[in-house]
Parts: C-alpha cells; sequence; structure tokens
C-alpha cells in the first residue's frame, strides 16, 4: 500500500493510537489497518515515559505493533508540528513488506538520557497500560 501525491501513509505507535491521549493529533485521518513494523526497530519510554521512542536497530530488533492511518497534506503537517521535540518523520519498512511515515526518537539522545527499553511490553498502549 502506498500514498498518493496528495496523502501520505502514517504509522502511529504512541500517544495517538486509539485510545491513547494524543488521538485526536491525527484530526479525522482515516484509520487504515493495525499494522507492525518489520523487527528492525527498538521502542523506549522517553521522557520519564511522556511519549515513546522509536528507532531503527542493526540488531535486536522487534516489530512494533501500532495502526496505519491515511493523511491529507494537511492533517500530516498538522501532526509533525504537535510532536514532541527531537521527533523526525522517516519511512519505515512494515512487516508485510509495505513502508509508511512513521516518527523515529534519535537513538543516541535515548542512551544518553538511559531511557527504559520498553520493547517487550507488546507496545506503547500495553506499556501504559502496565504503568497503571
Amino acid at each position: 500500500m502506498t500514498s498518493s501525491a496528495s496523502s501520505k501513509l502514517v504509522f502511529i505507535c504512541g500517544s495517538a493510537l486509539r485510545g491513547q491521549p494524543d488521538h485526536s493529533n491525527l484530526q479525522s485521518a482515516t484509520f487504515v489497518r493495525a499494522a507492525k513494523t518489520a523487527p528492525k526497530y527498538r521502542l523506549h519510554a522517553v521522557g520519564n515515559g511522556w511519549h515513546p521512542g522509536i528507532y531503527q536497530t542493526e540488531s535486536n530488533g522487534i516489530a512494533i505493533p501500532g495502526e496505519l492511518y491515511e493523511m491529507t497534506a494537511a492533517q500530516y503537517e498538522y501532526l509533525k508540528d504537535n510532536e514532541p521535540p527531537h521527533m523526525y518523520p522517516e519511512t519505515i519498512e512494515l512487516e508485510d513488506g509495505d513502508s509508511a511515515i512513521a516518527f523515529l526518537y534519535p537513538a543516541d539522545l535515548i542512551a544518553a538520557h538511559s531511557w527504559p527499553d520498553i520493547s517487550d511490553y507488546g507496545g506503547w498502549a500495553a506499556y501504559k497500560a502496565a504503568q497503571g
């Protein structure tokens, strides 16, 4: 599945997921389907658990669960403008071989702050639920 010139396919795996506090940042973007990344990424709780940080890794990667959304250019720009500091858009590979845009976080900043690796929780929503 690919996005058209007037829309973007965006992978969401954090606080903008359905049922999470920042879901409204997607505005009325069209939910496409549940999806997972290819097993090339790690997931961390950034900023003392404020939001997730994912990055691509050469080894020990996992398939991060999330959701795909078709977004207009305006919806995408709004989401991009409301992402936490340091997050950047990057094309990622999905488990099924498709690609989408996701907002990644610099691995060196995660390491510098020793933010916890939560890759084994089963995704951001599962991690947040486990926190109470």
